[in-house]
């Protein structure tokens, strides 16, 4: 082979290379024909976001024809269930998400409902997930992580999450725990800047780890960086970038030995700090097999800019080629597994219910985790249910809808429901809308809210038999002649809560 063939050959098995570890997403609800070329050329990942779904139909078709030529392509998607769901974007989710689990605390329930999960995407077409959520959420102010949490406890955030990981790969699809090595303890959303933990290595092993020691003996098949600088692990570059993190500590320390994924790179923590494009030739150096990159959503050219970024770092030295080579061997080997995976669970078996017979897994699980407190009687009449609705974190987004007002009108008929914001509530416009109908207030982590709370001890006060449905952290203290705590905003949670409101309770 002559010297322009071989540089020839290394530039293409490079770009190729390069394809093979990014994950990137894309817009609508078919497959752009850039993609199909570009997973021509070696791409071995893509994406889904809830802007590529309408049906469960649509987005099978979708991910048929993402496979037609390229049966071992991985298929991720940022679906955690409860307040975090992409596949049932808009009309929420019918599994309930982890903090319901961890107040239920049932293992057993646990991996029922992720298995459950599994089959449903299993059932779709993908088979990567990144979940579970496996941060122990220590801080009650944390802006980000909340309900997606299991809790508190690092042992009991460890067995639900080593619980979740088997249901889910049960189903054949891979599970990512996240958010390594932990980001519980923040009070900074990573979406917007670069949280900071200040907390020691003892603190670390103690708390934050714990669940990831679980998740990885559990044998999650991938975990998932956090754009968190932790001083006691690397003062200097956040964990997604840490060669010390994502290296020493998570390869070398905890033996994990499955594809390391980067959150999202187009997140400010990264972006306005390090720009995607160097981020992510550092990512890769640093230990990372797998860039996260499309929630924004992300076009070819983006996707060519970093692969050429890759290249470019190989060349001059910043990446070392063999780095970039087992990165994109451990992208495509995942997807050998899920491929096995797929053919191991036979024609139909993805399409199983959750639970037969009775009540879906899901129901069953979010009614476990109602807890109400006070003894109002049930309501037999039409109400009133207004909805105090703060701006979601981008995790969660703005599409999914919550609150208890539809689930309610299916119990009773011409219940009605309105949405205010901090800007647009008033406690005389409320009480004027609700008319005589009895009035039920939706709220979503009051404590973080003061204008929530505010308001619910004025509803409350003018109207003492008030059902107040807490949908977040059940943190502050309870309110109402009825005070029902969910512990997420799912649509199966809101349908527990609308059953206790009208004294169905199965």
């Amino acid at each position: 082979m002559t010297a322009a063939a071989t540089g020839a050959a290394r530039t293409g098995t490079l770009e190729r290379d390069a394809l093979a570890v990014l994950q990137p997403g894309f817009a609508g609800t078919d497959v752009p024909d850039w993609v199909l070329r570009r997973l021509d050329e070696g791409l071995a990942s893509v994406a889904l976001f809830g802007r590529n779904v309408e049906s469960a139909e649509q987005l099978t078709r979708l991910t048929g024809r993402l496979r037609a030529d390229h049966p071992g392509l991985l298929v991720a998607v940022d679906e955690e269930g409860g307040d975090v769901t992409r596949i049932e974007v808009g009309r929420g989710s019918s599994v309930p998400g982890n903090y319901a689990l961890g107040t239920v605390d049932d293992t057993d329930l646990t991996r029922a409902v992720a298995a459950g999960l599994g089959r449903a995407l299993a059932a779709c077409g993908i088979d990567l997930d990144w979940a579970p959520s496996v941060d122990v959420n220590a801080n009650p102010d944390n802006p980000v992580i909340g309900v997606r949490s299991f809790g508190t406890d690092p042992a009991l955030v460890a067995r639900h999450a080593a619980a979740y990981v088997e249901g889910l790969q049960s189903a054949g699809v891979a599970a990512s725990a996240k958010h390594f090595p932990g980001h519980g303890d923040t009070a900074v959303d990573s979406h917007h800047s670069l949280p900071r933990i200040d907390v020691g290595r003892d603190v670390l092993d103690a708390r934050d780890l714990v669940p990831f020691r679980a998740a990885v003996a559990a044998g999650a098949k991938a975990v998932m960086s956090a754009h968190i600088i932790s001083p006691a692990l690397d003062p200097d570059r956040p964990a997604t970038l840490s060669g010390r993190v994502l290296t020493g500590l998570l390869r070398d320390e905890l033996g994990f030995q499955g594809l390391i994924i980067t959150d999202g790179m187009d997140m400010q923590a990264i972006a306005a700090t390090y720009g995607t494009e160097h981020g992510t030739a550092l990512a890769i150096a640093a230990g990372a097999d797998a860039i996260c990159v499309g929630g924004g959503p992300f076009d070819e050219g983006t996707v060519l800019r970093l692969r050429d970024a890759l290249v470019a770092a190989v060349r001059g030295g910043e990446l070392p080629e063999e780095r970039l080579a087992e990165a994109a061997a451990r992208v495509r080997a995942l997807g050998e597994w899920t491929l096995r995976a797929r053919g191991a669970a036979g024609p139909g078996a993805a399409a199983q219910e959750g639970t037969a017979p009775g009540d879906p897994v899901g129901l069953v699980a979010a009614r476990r985790a109602v807890r109400v407190t006070g003894t109002a009687k049930p309501l037999s009449t039409p109400a009133y249910v207004a909805v105090l609705t703060a701006a979601p974190n981008i995790a969660v987004g703005s599409q999914t809808p919550w609150g208890v007002g539809p689930e309610l009108a299916k119990l009773l008929p011409a219940t009605a429901t309105g949405t205010y914001t901090e800007d647009s509530y008033g406690t005389a416009e409320v009480l004027a809308a609700a008319g005589e109908r009895p009035l039920v207030v939706a709220v979503r982590d009051v404590h973080r809210h003061p204008w929530t709370a505010r308001a619910l001890d004025e509803l409350v006060a003018a109207r003492p038999g008030t059902v107040v449905v807490e949908m977040g952290l059940d943190v502050a203290p309870a309110r109402g002649a009825l005070h029902i705590a969910t512990h997420g905003a799912a649509r199966v949670c809101a349908r527990a809560a609308a059953e206790v409101i009208a004294g169905r309770v199965a």
